[in-house]
């Protein structure tokens, strides 16, 4: 389950029209989060708002061995007022979903044209010159708008009691391609007393580049990720035209990438290649995500592969190899989401639901008395639509909305992970528990409970 913090970051990123999903270090993302979903332990408890537009407070108390806890403020200069903020509301799939689509390539950068230097024509009517201010009106506006999230911030800081940890992010934005990110964590027990790591970003859509520098080991480094295919390629084709039934069929994404990184301090370093294949929100087929990732200098070969069978229900499988130890590892993973409460997810009926009455038998006509004289049969009588009213279409919106989603994984050494997530009234909760099958006397490794509200 993602936190409240996470989700409205995310928010930013979508007001602000930054895509995420175009670097390299989130190649492996829709795999990883359907696999590597952490297990709560213990109880924790997390508080959370959305004050204003502008900023948010979260606070959390966990139990795990010792009392813990931590206090969250996120700044952004960008307005997030169509973000849902209360936990009855929030979308669960923006909270719990773990299959992620590409977003579609953007056009952003392009040049606003405001011809405020043409001469009017003569015959131009009152009217149509009435348009014409207020059509460059609204393009001021709307360049004006766009120059705000171009330049927008965000602020993010967090402390954790009582270890007395602090961990802040600055996010900003310089242009539509270009964007810089400070994290810092400061604790007694690191080297230094903390560690500093900046990123910047330089995102065109067609191709996206990183470069990190950071206080820990003097690491510096590089990764980029390119795009061909699909919405990437110079002349894209309409997938959902009829004469491309082949193209439709694959329609997707080729993305390659890779990195490069040096520790000056150290004096090592270390590099990695991929290639990503993902279908796009267009491609009328069943989605799928599938990656290659090669570190040749330690000789891992990593291949992931996850589709979303259906609307309701996400696999995943990894592989892993070492060419120098011929070490193997595998991996499984499968979400699985439901409209029902537990008890009836588990038990395959839906114990809230009431008792759907019984169809009663159409009634047959008997032929009339004109129809019998003349042996034909009488004419059909109009059926009449059922009315819907306000209360039964609000009550089939709300049947089709998600309850809980349930989320499992298996690896080469027998353990189970599961995790069971949904919405109760307005509290979101996260139960979890890790099995080990290789240890039948005790094979609960852990079992925690997570509780969300946002208001």
């Amino acid at each position: 389950m993602r936190e409240f913090m996470h989700y409205v970051t995310n928010a930013f990123y979508g007001a602000t029209g930054w895509n995420e999903d175009n670097t390299y270090k989130e190649v492996n993302a829709t795999a990883r989060e359907l696999i590597d979903f952490p297990l709560p332990r213990g109880l924790r408890l997390t508080l959370s708002s959305l004050a204003t537009p502008h900023f948010a407070t979260s606070y959390q108390l966990g139990s795990v061995d010792i009392v813990d806890g931590s206090i969250s403020y996120l700044y952004s200069s960008v307005p997030l007022t169509n973000v849902a903020s209360q936990s009855d509301r929030i979308p669960l799939p923006a909270l719990l979903k773990s299959y992620r689509r590409l977003h579609e390539l953007g056009s952003r950068g392009k040049p606003w044209l405001l011809d405020t230097d043409a001469p009017a024509e003569p015959v131009l009517q009152a009217v149509a010159k009435k348009a014409a201010i207020t059509s460059r009106l609204a393009a001021a506006n709307a360049k004006q708008q766009d120059l705000d999230k171009n330049r927008s911030s965000l602020l993010y800081g967090r402390l954790y009691l009582p270890q007395s940890l602090l961990e802040g992010l600055v996010v900003k934005r310089f242009s539509s391609a270009l964007q810089v990110q400070l994290s810092a964590v400061s604790a007694q027990s690191l080297r230094n007393g903390g560690t500093l790591l900046g990123l910047v970003q330089y995102d065109k859509g067609k191709y996206g580049v990183e470069g990190l520098a950071s206080t820990d080991g003097g690491l510096l480094g590089v990764r980029g990720l390119y795009n061909f295919g699909g919405d990437a390629s110079s002349s894209p084709t309409d997938p959902t035209s009829e004469n491309n039934a082949e193209r439709e069929r694959i329609y997707g994404r080729f993305s390659a990438g890779g990195e490069l990184y040096y520790g000056t301090l150290n004096k090592s370093g270390g590099m990695s290649l991929g290639a990503r294949f993902a279908t796009l929100p267009t491609h009328r087929g069943t989605p799928l995500t599938t990656t290659l990732t090669i570190n040749p200098l330690m000789g891992n070969i990593n291949a992931t592969y996850a589709v979303l069978a259906r609307d309701y229900c996400s696999l995943a499988t990894r592989m892993e190899f070492n060419v120098y130890s011929y070490e193997s590892e595998w991996a499984v993973g499968m979400e699985l989401w439901s409209n029902r409460r537990p008890a009836g997810f588990l038990l395959g009926a839906n114990p809230a639901a009431e008792p759907e009455p019984l169809a009663e038998k159409p009634k047959v006509r008997e032929r009339s008395f004109q129809a019998k004289m003349e042996w034909r049969l009488d004419e059909p009588e109009p059926t009449k639509e059922p009315a819907v009213t306000a209360d039964k279409a609000e009550t089939a919106v709300k049947k089709e909305e998600y309850l809980g989603v349930l989320k499992a994984r298996l690896d080469q050494n027998l353990r189970v992970g599961l995790l069971w997530e949904g919405r109760v009234k307005s509290l979101i909760f996260s139960l979890g528990t890790g099995v080990d099958l290789h240890k039948l006397g005790e094979p609960f490794r852990s079992l925690g409970l997570d509780i969300q509200y946002s208001s």
